[in-house]
This record gives structure tokens, C-alpha cells and sequence, in this order.
């Protein structure tokens, strides 16, 4: 739409014949890159990277290889993100996470992830991480989610110990990596909710690891009215006192993953050869080190 292109010129600097000729340079680069032996090269894919970097290129290549990188690195993560598979469906049919239907004010696509539903004693923290991932990345492709970025809202009532007993100290630290910089997403705005005060030590935690720009975009709300005065409620699951059932946006959304499921399980294709990408990896390790210090203290 014209209003979409003008968004993607402001905020992005972005128009046509920029963006033929970093795609042109994006495919350029990875067919002469010796490390990455299989990569996707068509433009809603390489899109994703160039315009969460706002199209600097050195930024967007180092992107796509951190993502390359840690789908090896974190193949239980990020590897066969399946619909189907029982564990994520289960979860998604809990109503752990959804993709809302419809946009916030600003024509962002909302992830909202309700804690309380996941049981900890259940689960783990690996299919966790799955569920998020396979939503994801099933909306990386799409040009408006690349555009205009993307809300987040948690509702963490019923937040417990065991939810944080799941997550190793190595895994906190792995995944706050990958977010930060290895996932083409432009986050733009995160909502917690309901964050009992027994969390307020660990909340403050997560917020230190994050860089400076995300920690601005993180409001906490103390609950759904206060949140409703950011987030048009009518976009919410009806529970939360929005106009769609939420049993009903899972089903919608299962039904868009399903569609979406070979090409989704065909990213497993992708390779790079991490032999020779040594100071990549040190450098996905070495970014958070000193988080296990900070973390006993608690």
C-alpha cells in the first residue's frame, strides 16, 4: 500500500530501487560466501535482514549469518518447527501463545503469550522456546510485520519459581543472545502484565541483559486496564475483553501454520559452515558472559 511504502522510506529509507540493488547485493555476497553452502535468496527472506538493519548491508550479512548460526548452534530451538508436533501443538491449543488476528494502532502484528498456561512441571524449557519460534518465524516473511516491527504482550499472572526453575543459566544466556541479534525482527514494543512481585528481582535481571534500545521499548503494567490504555482492547482474545474467543484465534492460527509447514521445515536446508565462522561463535558466546555472575546474586 502507498502508506506502507512511505513508512518503509521514513523509517527505513527504503524504495524501490534501493532495495533491488541490496537484494542484488545480498545474492551477490552469499553466492561468492564460501561458509553458507545453502541459502534461501529469495526477497521476502533476505527483506527480513536488510530492513531490520535499515539496509546497512554489513549489518543485514552479519545478521543473516548469526541466524544461520544459531539454528546450528540451537537445533532443538530452532530446527523442525512443526505444527504438528505434540508437544508445541499442546501448548498452542493451551493457549500459551498467540498471534492476534488483527494489528495494534500502529499495523503491528501482537504476539501474546499468557505464562499461566504453560505447566511447568510439564514442559520444558525447550518447548518453550519452540512455540515462540515456530510463530515467529512463520510471520518473518511477510513484508508488513518486516516494516512496521512487531508488539509483544505477556501476561504473567501465574508466573511461579517453577517457571524460572526450568531455564539453566546457560540457556538464559544463549537465548538472550539470539534474540538480540540473530532474529530478524524489529522489536518494537514488549507489555508485561500482571508481574507478581515475587518476580520484580528476576524481571529486573532480564531487563539488565537487554541493549539499551529494546530496555526503552519494555513497559510493565500493573494490570489490564492499565495495559487497555496502550493496546486497543478490542485486538485482545475476548477473556481479556476483546471481541474474538481466544479458542478461536488458535484455531486460526493453527490453521495458518499448518499452510505454512513445508516451507517453514525446509529452513532446516539452510547451512553454514561454523568451522570457519570461529570468531562468530566466540563472539555469540563471549556476548553475555558475566551473566552468571550477576544471576547468583539473586
Amino acid at each position: 500500500s502507498p502508506e506502507l511504502e512511505e513508512l518503509a522510506k521514513a523509517d527505513l529509507r527504503e524504495d524501490e530501487t534501493l532495495r533491488k540493488q541490496a537484494l542484488d547485493q545480498m545474492r551477490e555476497w552469499l553466492q561468492k560466501n564460501t561458509e553458507i553452502a545453502n541459502c534461501r535468496t529469495d526477497a521476502p527472506f533476505l527483506l527480513r535482514f536488510l530492513r531490520t538493519k535499515k539496509y546497512s548491508l554489513p549489518l543485514a550479512q552479519e545478521m543473516l549469518e548469526r541466524y544461520l548460526a544459531i539454528r546450528q548452534l540451537y537445533p532443538d530451538w530452532f530446527k523442525k518447527l512443526d505444527v504438528d508436533d505434540p508437544k508445541v501443538s499442546e501448548l498452542i491449543d493451551l493457549g500459551y501463545c498467540v498471534a492476534l488476528p488483527e494489528r495494534d494502532e500502529f499495523g503491528r502484528k501482537v504476539v501474546f503469550t499468557c505464562t499461566g498456561k504453560f505447566d511447568a512441571s510439564k514442559y520444558t524449557s525447550t518447548d518453550m522456546v519452540r512455540v515462540h519460534s515456530l510463530i515467529l518465524e512463520s510471520l518473518m516473511d511477510d513484508h508488513e510485520n518486516q516494516i512496521r516491527g512487531y508488539t509483544q504482550i505477556y501476561d504473567e499472572s501465574g508466573l511461579s519459581m517453577n517457571h524460572l526453575a526450568i531455564w539453566s543459566l546457560t540457556d538464559i544466556r544463549n537465548i538472550i543472545k539470539c534474540i538480540q541479534n540473530s532474529v530478524p525482527m524489529r522489536h518494537k514494543s514488549t507489555h508485561f502484565l500482571n508481574l507478581p512481585a515475587s518476580a520484580n528481582k528476576i524481571f529486573e535481571f532480564f531487563l539488565a541483559l537487554l541493549n539499551d534500545k529494546l530496555k526503552k521499548r519494555v513497559m510493565v503494567h500493573k494490570n489490564l486496564d492499565d495495559l487497555k490504555k496502550q493496546i486497543n482492547p478490542d485486538i485482545l482474545p475476548k477473556e481479556y475483553g476483546g471481541k474474538i474467543p481466544l479458542a478461536e484465534m488458535i484455531e486460526n492460527m493453527k490453521n495458518e501454520l499448518r499452510a505454512k509447514k513445508e516451507s517453514l521445515l525446509s529452513l532446516d536446508q539452510m547451512e553454514i559452515d561454523l568451522t570457519k565462522k570461529t570468531k562468530l561463535v566466540d563472539d555469540l558466546e563471549e556476548s553475555v558472559s558475566g551473566v552468571a555472575g550477576s544471576f547468583r546474586k539473586l
